[in-house]
C-alpha cells in the first residue's frame, strides 16, 4: 500500500477503496464489538434503501397500472442477487484471483468456503462484511429498474439482472475494491460512485435505448401517479444512505462520522438547488423535483464521502443539483432517450460528477483529508477519469451483449396491447389499487 500523509492515512486506511487489502493485511486484527455493531446496522440500512425505499420511490413515479410491477422488479432483483452473491458474486468480487487478480477474483470463496463465524475481515466478522457487500450488490441492478418500467418483460428482468451481476458488477467491484487494477492505480471511490452509480447509470441508458420508448414518449409524459409515495421512498433512501456511506468506513470512528455529515449536507444542498431551479423556471418548486435533487446529491457525494469535508460536500451538492437537472432535460428532450426514471441523469451523472470532483475537493484547501503523498490533483484526476471511462465502456458493452442474448431467448418488450393494459395485470395478475 502506498504511503499517505498523516491526515489522509487515518481516513484512507479504512475506506472502501482498500477493502480488498484489508481482508489480508488486517486478518490478524481483533474483533471490535463497536465496529461490528455499526456494520450490522449499516447493512440493515442499505437493504432498507432498496426494500422498501427504492421500490416505493420508483413505484410512485410510474402510472398506477404499473406500480406493482416496479415493486416486484425490485423485490425479485433483491432475492436473485442475494443467492447469486452467495454462489459466485462475492468470490468473484473479493477472493484472490491469482494470475487474473488485476481483472477478476477467483472462486475460492464460493458458498463462503473457508469462512466461519470467527473469520475476520479487518475488525469485523467476514460474514458481516459479506452481508454488507451483498446489500450494495442488490441495490445496483435494482437502480436499473428505473430505466425500463411499464414496457419490459419480467423474464428479461430476471435474466438480465443475474447476468449483469456476474459480468458487470462483480468485475468492476473487484477492480476498485477487491485489489484489482484500478485499486493498484490508487482510484478513490469511497462508497460506490464508480462501482454502483456509474455501472448502473450507463447500463440503464443502454437498456433504455435497446428497449425503445414508451408509447407517446416524449410528447405524452404523464405525471407521477403518487408523489407522496415517491417522497416516502426518498426519505427512506436518505436515511438508508447513512449506512451506505458512513458504513463504508467499515468502522465506528471519525471517518464514519464525517462521511455521514457530508452525505447529509450534499443531499440537502442538491435538493434545494433542484427545487430552486424549478421555482425560477416554472414558478413553483415541485415535491418530485426536490426529492430527485436529494437523490442526485446523495449519489454525487458517494464516491467522495470519506475524503472531503463540509465545504467539499456543499460544492458537490450545488453542482449535483444543477448538473443532474440539466442532464435529465438533455437526455429526455434533446436526445429523446426514454430512461424513464432518470437513472443515468441522477445516478450515472451524479456518480461520475462526484468521482471526478473528489480529486480536487479532497485536498486540505477545501477541507478534505488530502491525497496520497506526492500525488497531484491532475494525476489523481487522470486516475479518476480513467476509472470512470473504463467502467462506463465495460458496463455499456457488457449490457449490450447481455441484452442481445436475452432478446433471443425471452424477448425484451411486451406487446403494445399489454403496455396499454399495464404490467400489473399482464405480468403479475394483480392490481395495485382496487377503488371499487
Amino acid at each position: 500500500m502506498r504511503k499517505f500523509g498523516m491526515r489522509a492515512s487515518a481516513v484512507l486506511a479504512c475506506t472502501a477503496t482498500y477493502w480488498g487489502a484489508m481482508g489480508s493485511a488486517m486478518a490478524a486484527d481483533e474483533l471490535s464489538g463497536g465496529d461490528t455493531a455499526w456494520i450490522l446496522t449499516s447493512t440493515a440500512l442499505v437493504l432498507f434503501m432498496t426494500l422498501p425505499g427504492l421500490a416505493l420511490f420508483y413505484a410512485g413515479l410510474v402510472r398506477a397500472r404499473n406500480v406493482l410491477s416496479v415493486i416486484t422488479h425490485c423485490f425479485a432483483v433483491a432475492c436473485l442477487v442475494s443467492v447469486a452473491w452467495l454462489f459466485v458474486g462475492y468470490s468473484l468480487s473479493f477472493a484472490d484471483g491469482g494470475g487474473m487478480q488485476a481483472w477478476i477474483g477467483g472462486l475460492s470463496k464460493t458458498m463462503l468456503s473457508g469462512v466461519g463465524t470467527d473469520t475476520l475481515w479487518g475488525t469485523i466478522p467476514e460474514t458481516v462484511f459479506f452481508m454488507f457487500q451483498m446489500t450494495f450488490a442488490i441495490i445496483t441492478p435494482a437502480l436499473i429498474v428505473g430505466a425500463y418500467p411499464e414496457r419490459v418483460r419480467f423474464s428479461a428482468v430476471v435474466l438480465f439482472s443475474l447476468a449483469w451481476l456476474v459480468l458487470v458488477y462483480a468485475p468492476v467491484c473487484h477492480w476498485v475494491w477487491g485489489g484489482g487494477w484500478l485499486a493498484e492505480l490508487g482510484v478513490m471511490d469511497f462508497a460506490g460512485g464508480i462501482v454502483v452509480h456509474t455501472t448502473a447509470g450507463v447500463s440503464a441508458v443502454v437498456f433504455a435505448l435497446m428497449l425503445g420508448r414508451r408509447r407517446g414518449f416524449p410528447m405524452d409524459l404523464r405525471p407521477p401517479h403518487s408523489p407522496g409515495m415517491v417522497a416516502t421512498g426518498a426519505c427512506m433512501l436518505w436515511v438508508g444512505w447513512f449506512g451506505f456511506n458512513a458504513g463504508s468506513a467499515l468502522a465506528a470512528n471519525g471517518s464514519a462520522g464525517m462521511a455521514m455529515l457530508v452525505t447529509h449536507i450534499s443531499a440537502a444542498t442538491a435538493a434545494m438547488v433542484w427545487g430552486g431551479i424549478e421555482w425560477v423556471r416554472y414558478g413553483k418548486p415541485s415535491l418530485i423535483g426536490i426529492v430527485t435533487g436529494l437523490v442526485a446529491g446523495l449519489a454525487s457525494i458517494t464516491p467522495a464521502a470519506g475524503f472531503v469535508g463540509p465545504l467539499g460536500a456543499l460544492i458537490i451538492g450545488l453542482l449535483a443539483g444543477a448538473g443532474c437537472h440539466w442532464l435529465s432535460m438533455v437526455i429526455k428532450f434533446r436526445f429523446r432517450v426514454d430512461d424513464s426514471l432518470d437513472v443515468f441523469a441522477v445516478h450515472g451523472g451524479g456518480g461520475i460528477l462526484g468521482s471526478l470532483l473528489v480529486a480536487a475537493l479532497a485536498v486540505p484547501a477545501f477541507g478534505g483529508f488530502g491525497l496520497t503523498d506526492g500525488v497531484s490533483i491532475s494525476h489523481q484526476f487522470g486516475v479518476q477519469a480513467l476509472a470512470v471511462g473504463a467502467t462506463a465502456a465495460w458496463s455499456g458493452l457488457a449490457t449490450w451483449v447481455i441484452l442481445s442474448v436475452v432478446r433471443v431467448f425471452s424477448g425484451l418488450r411486451v406487446s403494445e396491447e399489454e403496455e396499454i393494459e399495464g404490467l400489473d395485470i399482464v405480468a403479475h395478475g394483480e392490481r395495485g389499487y382496487d377503488l371499487t
